[in-house]
């Protein structure tokens, strides 16, 4: 069974300038986030921006994500779909293209009710055998999972995990108050994750990892082993950019980020729009001052 624990990076689909998908910058970025020692990674999540991707180019980045992996860490899919016809063919899809679990959103269509909600997850979860972590995002998506719901899906075996992205860090004890351990809790919010961990989340999917593996992990892994006087400070620094993963430019900002830390391409497929002008200038700004904020922090502590 997989193990749904650690740093799982929603990752950026790489596009060229005319808008194609890139599978070579795909492929890199995966192996820079492997070499970081992320547990796992997500492709076409929202941040992957799923719902503008063709069937082919969808194939087309999973199966990228698998030939880099080669079963090194597991490669879970964004499962995005309008209606439930939809939901289970895609399922079923993925499956077939080597998917090895699922990160569910709820209808993209419709704002379900709290029954409704429940059928959905309910009827997801009879649809496959892989594992499937809800996709909490009720900011985003109108549609909130909450842990009476979670209790309700309890006997649904294959859903093992739960993203919680509400920005409500009392919900993290609210879920294990309702149903235990039931869930693997992983924070969907980079700049939670301290807190997160704390209150008992043992999973992170982050935005901001595909910028900075190797620093996500580090903060991660010091705040698993309890070691949160270690972690503060480099999680004080890299906050700024954190708060970036929380606005709904995430894809644009995040993939500015990994432009200015590694070269990935930062193009984004219409209707979204490469930045420019004054955002450009002030989102840059931030993860420039990330960046010399992490060079003279490695230098103090050489």
């Amino acid at each position: 069974m997989m193990n749904l624990t650690g740093v799982f990076p929603a990752t950026t689909t790489k596009l060229n300038k005319a808008g194609e998908v890139d599978i070579a910058a795909c492929q890199a970025s995966y192996e820079r986030l492997i070499d970081g020692g992320v547990s796992g990674l997500i492709v076409l999540p929202m941040l992957g921006e799923n719902p503008c991707m063709t069937l082919a180019e969808k194939e087309a980045v999973l199966r990228a994500a698998l030939e880099v992996s080669n079963g090194r860490v597991p490669v879970l899919t964004g499962l995005a779909e309008a209606s439930s016809e939809d939901a289970v063919a895609a399922a079923k899809r993925y499956a077939s293209w080597g998917a090895e679990g699922f990160m569910a959103f709820p209808s993209t269509a419709y704002k379900t009710d709290p029954r409704e909600t429940v059928a959905w997850y309910r009827m997801l979860g009879k649809a496959t055998d892989l594992p499937i972590m809800i996709y909490n995002n009720p900011i985003a998506y109108g549609v909130d999972v909450t842990p009476d719901l979670l209790a309700e899906l309890a006997d649904v075996d294959t859903i093992m995990a739960v993203k919680e992205e509400t920005g409500d860090i009392r919900r993290v004890t609210d879920i294990y108050n309702t149903v235990g351990d039931r869930y693997k809790v992983f924070c969907g919010v980079d700049d939670l994750i301290l807190e997160s961990v704390a209150l008992g989340a043992t999973g992170w999917v982050s935005g901001m990892t595909n910028a900075w593996p190797k620093e996500c992990v580090e903060i991660f892994n010091l705040c698993a082993a309890g070691k949160f006087d270690e972690a503060r400070p480099l999680y004080r620094l890299m906050t700024p950019a954190f708060h970036l993963d929380t606005d709904v430019k995430l894809v644009q900002y995040i993939k500015i980020a990994e432009h200015l830390t590694s070269g990935a391409p930062e193009w984004v497929r219409a209707p979204r729009l490469a930045l420019e002008g004054e955002e450009r200038e002030r989102v840059s700004a931030v993860i420039l001052d990330t960046i010399a904020a992490l060079k003279a922090s490695r230098a103090a502590a050489a």
